[in-house]
């Protein structure tokens, strides 16, 4: 019998009557003859709030009394869930992480997934049961509870299903697929039937917030297609995969597209360490300091002199990094004998992103072009075959989200 992953997000069990509505579309797969894995978020803010609550009785919180903690959550959606399908008359356990067989690393707070032991879940459907799996969360080689990051049950999900080798792992949310860009940006944005796995991950990893980059690398590595749906209606989504099952499942007209997406992330600031010795190693002990303090660096730019003695390099973090990564750059700039140190909360980033680009030259002067032409001044630029990035100030980032979506065409069908 066929294998079906279904996952849902906090806001899609957010409710007694949203879970409810889970149970009965589950129940539907069961009944349509499929055996059926549900792997579940906490309930919606579920999760947040847990956190408040531990930062009102610690301020330095263990990590291993965190994830015992913040776990709970899952195991409420689940169990709630479990007991709902059983309310149908549809057989049903829940069962956590580590129950499960999902065995990760002994890292607290975010481990990765290290394999999936398929016993117990194998045990339980073919038993007859709909298993409920709690996601964001596996064991560890000392049988600890361990999560595996913020919005990591959408890895779970997908990681289960590759190990089950099922066809398609469905993932429900809010949102009923991948847009052009964010709607609530560029109302006119277009809801695009497939993605590759290449172009979902850089929209995710942009600022897109409709999946988990971390889930669509693991979808990548074992070509396990992910299905993004809405929990609300039965209207099919976007299905995110290779390139060449694109093309079999006859995408092949959006795939001459140069760009397929436009991410807008507002979460992030910018550092600028000036007048630093431009010689081999300088690169190196400053981001290496940042690196040690577990600092994310992304777009980096370095520009020299006339002299040729000296330097200016910028960069930028996330936003909540801000404080700290400034701190360590201060540090670094005294041991490099670097002029000054100088900060900016006030930007964001919009991307450009779409295997298309590799060839069909020019998108990166049209992107220029459009920007100019509406006096949005680059800040700071980024590029790779897929991607072009560009730095501009906080006020005039969705307006040129939807300079760029009007420029490239965007709203047009394929």
């Amino acid at each position: 019998m066929e294998v079906i992953v279904h996952k849902y997000g906090g806001t899609s069990v957010g409710t007694p009557e949203k879970i409810k509505n889970v149970a009965r579309r589950v129940k539907k797969t069961r009944d349509a003859g499929y055996e059926a894995v549900v792997i579940v978020s906490a309930m919606g803010h579920t999760t947040d709030e847990l956190i408040d609550l531990m930062h009102k009785v610690s301020n330095n919180p263990d990590p291993r009394e965190y994830d015992m903690l913040v776990s709970t959550g899952e195991q409420v959606s689940a169990a709630l869930l479990a007991m709902a399908l059983q309310g149908l008359g549809c057989p049903a356990v829940s069962l956590t992480g580590g129950q499960a067989g999902v065995v990760t690393e002994d890292i607290y707070k975010k481990a990765r997934i290290k394999e999936i032991k398929l016993d117990r879940l194998k045990k339980e459907l073919k038993a007859g049961k709909v298993v409920v799996v709690t996601g964001f969360q596996g064991i560890d080689s000392r049988g600890d509870i361990i999560t595996i990051g913020r919005g990591g049950s959408d890895t779970s999900a997908v990681a289960i299903a590759a190990a089950l080798k099922a066809q398609v792992c469905d993932i429900y949310t809010d949102v009923d697929g991948v847009y052009t860009t964010d709607p609530r940006i560029v109302p006119a944005a277009r809801k695009l039937k497939y993605i590759s796995y290449e172009e979902m991950l850089e929209l995710a990893s942009l600022g897109a917030q409709v999946l988990h980059p971390r889930s669509v690398e693991c979808a990548s590595i074992y070509d396990m297609v992910i299905h993004l749906r809405s929990s609300q209606n039965e209207t099919e989504g976007t299905y995110i995969m290779s390139p060449e099952r694109i093309s079999e499942e006859g995408g092949k007209m959006e795939k001459k597209e140069a760009v397929r997406g436009i991410a807008l992330d507002e979460n992030i600031a910018k550092i600028g360490i000036l007048k630093v010795p431009d010689q081999p190693g300088t690169a190196a002990e400053l981001f290496g300091a940042l690196a040690a303090e577990k600092i994310n660096v992304d777009m980096i730019v370095q520009s020299i002199h006339s002299a040729g003695t000296q330097a200016d390099m910028a960069f930028t973090v996330d936003r909540p990094d801000l404080k700290r990564a400034v701190e360590v750059t201060e540090r670094a700039a005294r041991q490099l004998r670097a002029e000054n140190v100088v900060s900016d909360s006030d930007v964001c980033k919009v991307s450009l992103v779409g295997i298309g680009m590799v060839s069909q030259p020019g998108t990166a002067s049209k992107m220029f072009a459009a920007l100019a032409e509406e006096k949005i001044n680059i800040q700071m630029i980024s590029t790779s075959e897929i991607k072009i990035s560009c730095v501009v100030k906080a006020e005039q980032g969705k307006k040129a989200v939807q300079v760029l979506h009007k420029a490239f065409g965007l709203d047009k069908v394929a």
